[in-house]
């Protein structure tokens, strides 16, 4: 089997272990598929080697079922993952994220990981920008997206937590997941990273999931509220360029939030 090598001497103690135990966790429930760990180390982790092959439809929409069999394998709680330690970002500058477990999605969303992440952007906003960054944590704490379009509340899924278009690749044996963050979260939050930068033949992807999980009308107008922690991270890890995109997609969560009821 041919291999693939992520290094980096700077990673921070543990990084690669949590990311040996994220591709393990997603793989337990044999729903998609995960590429293959061969050996961690400290500064190294050794990965099998997948060829790319052009991305189908076909295989677009059977991610999208395998994607619902993921999530429907679940989680011990929102916010919980496989490691003792968990990061987000590029490898060259991750930063740690809470793995605290919380029994509802409002607590974990809002206080684990959009706060500190609002706290960390304030600088590259103006003070309307951080005025609606604080409006829709309100309307996150509020419950609005606890459910989804209004509905029950979810239990939390087994997430990739990192899965923007990027981080799928179409390979011979299907699309596979690289580079989690994994962890115990709402399934819109992988939902709405595949549609935040656009990824190969998304409307397919979402035909699959809703033919094997279903969800409520309405749906999709949810998407900013689960994409806003990967948008503020943007903001923190490569600047103010971001800053705009992230002020307006508060303001949607805030406008979903009241067409919901909030």
């Amino acid at each position: 089997m041919e291999e693939y090598a992520k290094e980096s001497p700077a990673a921070p103690p543990g990084f690669f272990a949590a990311e040996a135990a994220g591709l393990a966790w997603l793989a337990a429930p044999a729903a998609v598929p995960v590429v293959g760990v061969l050996d961690v180390r400290e500064d190294r982790l050794l990965l099998e080697r997948l060829e790319s092959v052009p991305p189908t439809a076909a295989a677009a929409r059977a991610f999208g079922r395998g994607l619902a069999a993921l999530h429907a394998a679940g989680a011990e709680a929102f916010g919980a993952a496989p490691s003792e330690r968990l990061w987000f970002g590029p490898l060259d500058a991750p930063f740690e994220v809470s793995v605290a477990h919380r029994g509802d999605f409002r607590t974990y969303w809002a206080q684990d990981r959009l706060a500190p992440l609002a706290a960390a952007t304030a600088d590259a906003l103006d003070a309307a920008g951080r005025r609606a960054v604080e409006e829709a944590l309100a309307a996150v704490r509020a419950g609005a997206f606890d459910g989804i379009a209004g509905g029950p509340a979810e239990a939390p899924s087994r997430v990739h937590g990192d899965l923007w278009a990027g981080n799928v690749l179409f390979a011979a044996g299907g699309a596979t997941l690289i580079d989690p963050s994994a962890h115990g979260g709402h399934r819109l939050e992988d939902l709405a990273l595949l549609a935040l930068f656009g990824a190969p033949h998304l409307e397919e992807i979402f035909a699959g999931y809703e033919a094997a999980a279903g969800l409520p009308s309405g749906w999709r107008q949810d998407l900013p509220a689960h994409l806003f922690f990967a948008l503020l991270a943007h903001v923190r890890l490569f600047g103010g360029g971001y800053a705009r995109q992230a002020v307006r997609t508060a303001e949607a969560i805030v406008a979903r939030a009241r067409a919901l009821g909030f």
